[in-house]
């Protein structure tokens, strides 16, 4: 049984792998709009989506329908393609809804930790790219102590080489040009880079120097520095989560 405040979530599978699935959680009446939570661990196979789960609750009494991404990861057959893959068919499972009065089309959020910071933002380019080209597009991206800079993270052996763990190569090959945020900039949708500078696991620099270089090259994207360390963003106590919500306010202001 959920706890008081907790809302109960449905679960969809997208493929025929253990690990592709998304719990959805909805509001109680009308919804603002969706938010894709993606949960980081440097894309590996003993993190898993029972990270989300708190925040994908906590969005759904806040009156968002929140979709918590489970995907296959190193070592659970994940990896370059596939995760990449994944992602990209779980937020096809998000609703947009037309207003018939304003026309306006519900947002569609993506909001990752880490290393799912780097796929939040990355999903938010993919449809440039032919094998991800269909579906539902990304209108706006909250990145938490993301790794948004895939290739600089290759380079400093983030996470002890988590980055050519899941790409196979390093960041000489093309295949970066496919999965590295740093290199898709300018993004169409605004991006929020949340981190905090006593951060040992994710460098600040990575939020800093894509915000730097995404509003140098015209796009929308602003830092938000937050305390905590690397896990007070996924903490739905703190001060950190609060700073989530105040933005995701400013996408779809509470009724």
């Amino acid at each position: 049984m959920p706890k008081a405040g907790e809302v109960r979530p449905t679960r969809t599978s997208y493929g025929d792998d253990p690990s592709q699935w998304v719990d959805r959680y909805d509001p109680v009446g009308s919804s603002r709009g969706t938010v894709v939570v993606i949960h980081g661990g440097f894309w590996r196979a003993q993190y898993g989506a029972d990270l989300g789960a708190p925040l994908a609750s906590d969005l759904a009494t806040k009156g968002w329908t929140a979709l918590n991404v489970e995907y296959r990861r190193v070592g659970s057959g994940g990896g370059f393609p596939a995760t990449f893959d994944d992602i990209h068919a779980a937020i096809n499972l998000a609703e947009k809804v037309t207003d018939k009065v304003t026309g306006e089309t519900s947002p569609v959020v993506t909001l990752g930790h880490s290393a799912g910071g780097h796929l939040a933002t990355w999903a938010a380019a993919r449809q440039r790219f032919e094998q991800w080209s269909d579906g539902v597009g990304v209108s706006h991206v909250l990145s938490q102590a993301g790794v948004v800079d895939l290739s600089a993270a290759a380079e400093e052996s983030l996470g002890g080489g988590a980055v050519e763990a899941l790409m196979g190569v390093g960041p000489d090959d093309a295949t970066y040009d496919l999965t590295d945020p740093q290199r898709q900039i300018p993004l169409d949708v605004p991006v929020w880079c949340l981190h905090a500078p006593d951060d040992t696991s994710v460098p600040i620099s990575q939020s800093r120097n894509y915000v730097q270089a995404a509003t140098e090259a015209g796009a929308r994207a602003e830092f938000v520095e937050v305390t905590g360390g690397h896990f007070d963003l996924i903490d739905t106590g703190t001060a950190a989560w609060h700073e989530v919500l105040t933005i995701l306010d400013t996408i779809s202001p509470a009724g």
